[in-house]
């Protein structure tokens, strides 16, 4: 089983800066990726999160997309992560 991920993200997005979103979206696919993205960078920009960095496998690169979408969801995404 599975631990919980208890990561709250406000719902007003308004009153959160860019760095804390980027913060709590990358700690949520660092958790749920268990760490598989090498150089994970996230970053904010204009209602939009981009996410940079390397995985093994595209079933990785999936998770992190669905973590940072949980994580944010208000905002939209960019997933520049290259599988290799």
């Amino acid at each position: 089983m599975k631990p919980q991920i208890c990561l709250e993200l406000p719902r007003e997005l308004a009153d959160v800066s860019p760095r804390e979103i980027a913060e709590t979206v990358e700690r949520y696919v660092q958790l749920r990726t268990g760490g598989s993205i090498r150089g994970l960078q996230v970053e904010v920009h204009d209602g939009e999160v981009i996410l940079t960095g390397r995985t093994s496998t595209y079933y990785n690169k999936q998770l992190a997309t669905h973590a940072a979408l949980d994580a944010a969801e208000a905002l939209s995404l960019t997933n520049d992560i290259q599988v290799c």
